[in-house]
């Protein structure tokens, strides 16, 4: 329901997705966790976003992540695969020959880095879905830590410089539209959680075209603002959105 109220306000799925276009859904499916723990994106969110997108003429929706859980048990005890599939979308799990080395002009960190980018390549519209988590090494996982699962071999050589690798990311993906889920926010032992007592229902869903913006928004259901979270500050001063949300006007919709 929110999800379709925030829709219908930015005008509809069909002002993001043509008829014909092939979309990818980059949701978190990072961990072998039941929907029930938030650690994953929702299947329902998921399902639901798929249905749109078929409805507004999508040719086809795939959903993809590089799990640090196996990826087959991360999809299928998430609920993701399930849902995915009922509502008419393919699966796509990390495969080696699905990796190709990506460099970032001018980065530092993204050079000649295996990425999970060959079903990207195919695709005329990218969504990122991904729920709003404490963090032990980020400080949060929102939408632009949601990029990190598109790299592939020994990314946590990046821990170290967890902002400045998440900032890049940001600088590289830049999607149609951002879906960032605080229906139930992960408020502590993020980001796997792992009981019911780290989270807390903060009932709301942000969707937009600004994924810098998205999240520092969600950062404040977390207790947080931009500034308490150095990639936001950096992703925006890299021009790969604004950090300061009320600048866009966003609407605010009751539900």
């Amino acid at each position: 329901r929110t999800l379709r109220a925030a829709m219908d306000a930015l005008g509809g799925m069909g002002k993001f997705v043509e008829r014909g276009d092939r979309v990818i859904l980059k949701i978190n499916a990072g961990f072998s966790t039941p929907p029930i723990l938030s650690a994953t994106t929702h299947p329902d969110l998921v399902s639901e976003v798929v249905r749109l997108c078929l409805a507004a003429g999508a040719s086809a929706v795939m959903v993809m992540d590089n799990p640090v859980n196996d990826p087959v048990s991360s999809f299928e005890l998430s609920g993701i695969a399930g849902a995915a599939r009922a509502a008419g979308a393919a699966v796509i799990l990390p495969q080696a020959n699905l990796f190709r080395p990506v460099t970032l002009p001018g980065g530092e960190f993204i050079r000649e880095w295996p990425f999970f980018t060959l079903p990207l390549e195919g695709a005329t519209k990218l969504i990122g879905l991904a729920p709003v988590k404490s963090h032990n090494r980020a400080g949060a996982s929102m939408i632009l830590k949601n990029w990190y699962g598109l790299l592939g071999g020994r990314r946590n050589v990046f821990h170290q410089n967890i902002n400045d690798i998440v900032k890049e990311l940001a600088q590289l993906v830049r999607p149609t539209l951002a879906i960032l889920d605080g229906t139930t926010a992960m408020m502590t032992n993020g980001p796997t959680g792992g009981s019911l007592s780290d989270l807390k229902a903060t009932n709301t869903m942000i969707v937009g075209t600004d994924q810098v913006a998205a999240d520092a928004f969600g950062a404040t259901l977390l207790g947080m603002n931009a500034d308490d979270l150095p990639y936001i500050t950096k992703a925006a001063a890299a021009g790969a959105g604004t950090a300061n949300y009320e600048l866009l006007n966003p609407m605010r919709v009751e539900t």
